[in-house]
């Protein structure tokens, strides 16, 4: 079969295209430029917990080196401190913030040594061709070539070629919101730690309304971001310099401290999202797909989470053959969560955002603005909850052994110590992302026996013989303990690691119909066996 053309060499394409060879998918990656990234430490983005791992699993490289996580958070109104929250490695990790050409280079270099994935520098998309068989694409410039693949993904950004080509509309907003931004090298009264200043007591001069955000990256530097109000009022260098200093100034003893300006930019945020994420073998993926960006950084988490998604999916299809409802559930559940956070952003930023209305009218009401906008820089409430799959066609029905647990059915699972066949210990989020299901017995008290002593024990040859009998490859593993979940809780757990189902028990049939669901029905292939069979 011909490999996945994927088109656009940011982040999410990079990743979709490691995705996809963990999964012994090939692709070929089609780049407009010539194949490395400008550093550029005002372009910056914050990963959360789910898309850290993501980028940790599939290149092997601790971002933590590469980036800062916040140790803490803290509010201001004006000189009061509202909030403040202290983040612990184990369990309450902060956002990772990093350089976005750090990240791309860390995804370059992991590629660079797979041989399934190739990439062509300075080759522009211009053609796109499909028939029942595969996808044809032509790229211009020096590389003027046709090349075949068995499915096509833009990842080529918000004026993505691929979706012109695919005749895809790309409602929304445009500028819904402006910040200046600054990265420089200084010391503040809080190391380590993020900021969110609304109504800072101090005049700013020019065009700057009152809010802005003070995020760390390594070695002391700082990216700061500054709302300007509703207009194109021009942002000039020296404007610029002088609210640094002001800042500064403002959070320190009325002087401007050393710094050093390391570079400067202005982001503008739009809301858009395409209509349709699929066309045939066509997809979407990324800001080609949807822009959000309410909050400075965070857009990439979602494009990170397109490509989990999809990576399973069309290697599942690639390898098995044809299955358009699985595929079709791409775009069904990844639409639904970014559309809930835009409708989210839409209804509260207002809000947040005006000088008058419910703020002077009810006691309290601006801390609780402040408490949603700190959640949604954390990943966190209705601007930054990660979506579920919860309403996804590929969620199961009825399931008569189902028993809750602290993780919704739909959403991530929380990352435990669990024993996997071979008796290593590993963490479950390390084991997602090789097309398999996972299934996850709860015993507590396995840990501190060597694994041989309770594999053959109590329900354990019973549950690896219903794992066998599932209709897709899947991977036994056993932990002591999962929030919520009672002893011998049994967790099925998708390839991208959203929670299937969590069944009470060892329960044959109700595993196999949860692994048969999530994995959208059989395949064409596969019904056509079944039939030939009867």
């Amino acid at each position: 079969m011909d490999p996945v053309i994927i088109v656009g060499a940011g982040p999410v394409g990079l990743t979709l295209a490691l995705a996809l060879a963990r999964q012994e998918v090939p692709a070929v990656l089609l780049d407009e430029g010539p194949g490395k990234d400008e550093p550029r430490l005002a372009r910056t983005v914050v990963l959360h917990e789910d898309t850290t791992a993501l980028l940790e699993r599939l290149t092997g490289v601790p971002l933590e080196k590469a980036g800062a996580r916040w140790a803490g958070w803290r509010s201001m109104r004006r000189r009061q401190v509202t909030r403040t929250i202290t983040f612990d490695d184990d369990t309450n990790p902060g956002p990772l913030h990093i350089a976005q050409h750090v990240v791309t280079g860390v995804l370059r270099a992991a590629l660079a040594r797979e041989p399934l994935v190739k990439i062509a520098v300075d080759s522009r998309l211009d053609t796109v061709e499909q028939e029942p068989s595969g996808v044809t694409a032509h790229t211009r410039g020096a590389r003027s070539t046709w090349w075949r693949g068995s499915f096509l993904v833009g990842c080529d950004g918000p004026r993505s070629t691929v979706r012109k080509l695919a005749d895809i509309r790309f409602p929304g907003r445009t500028a819904v919101e402006r910040h200046a931004v600054a990265a420089l090298r200084t010391e503040l009264p809080w190391p380590g730690e993020a900021l969110l200043h609304r109504m800072p007591p101090w005049r700013p001069s020019g065009p700057f309304a009152g809010e802005i955000t003070a995020r760390p990256l390594p070695e002391g530097v700082w990216r700061l971001d500054w709302l300007l109000p509703p207009g194109k009022d021009l942002v000039t260098p020296e404007l610029l310099v002088t609210r640094i200093r002001e800042t500064l100034a403002g959070w320190g003893d009325g002087t401007t401290p050393a710094y050093e300006l390391l570079d400067t930019g202005v982001h503008t945020v739009h809301h858009r999202l395409a209509r349709r994420w699929r066309a045939g073998r066509v997809f979407l993926a990324g800001d080609a797909a949807h822009l959000l960006g309410t909050l400075g950084t965070q857009g990439l988490d979602e494009g990170l989470r397109d490509a989990d998604n999809l990576a399973w999916k069309l290697a599942r299809v690639w390898h098995h053959g044809p299955h358009d409802a699985l595929l079709d559930s791409y775009q069904a559940e990844r639409r639904a969560a970014v559309a809930a956070r835009l409708r989210a952003a839409d209804q509260v930023l207002p809000l947040l955002r005006g000088g008058g209305g419910l703020r002077s009218l009810v006691p309290g009401s601006a801390r609780g603005h402040d408490a949603l906008l700190a959640d949604g820089h954390l990943g966190r409430g209705a601007l930054g909850e990660p979506g579920t799959c919860a309403t996804s066609p590929l969620a199961p029905r009825h399931l008569e052994a189902e028993v809750p647990v602290d993780t919704p059915a739909g959403a991530q699972v929380t990352d435990v110590r669990v024993t996997a066949e071979d008796g290593s210990f590993v963490r479950l989020r390390d084991r997602l992302g090789r097309g398999a299901l996972l299934v996850v017995l709860i015993a507590p008290g396995t840990g501190v026996w060597e694994r041989k002593h309770w594999a053959t024990a109590g329900v354990m040859p019973r549950l690896a013989a219903a794992v066998a009998a599932l209709p897709h490859p899947a991977e036994l593993l056993v932990a002591e303990e999962y929030p919520g979940a009672a002893p011998h809780t049994v967790l099925l757990v998708r390839p991208d690691g959203h929670l299937v189902a969590a069944l009470a028990g060892v329960r044959p049939a109700d595993l196999y119909a949860a692994a048969e669901a999530a994995l959208g029905g059989p395949t064409r292939a596969e019904a056509s066996a079944e039939t030939s069979a009867v």
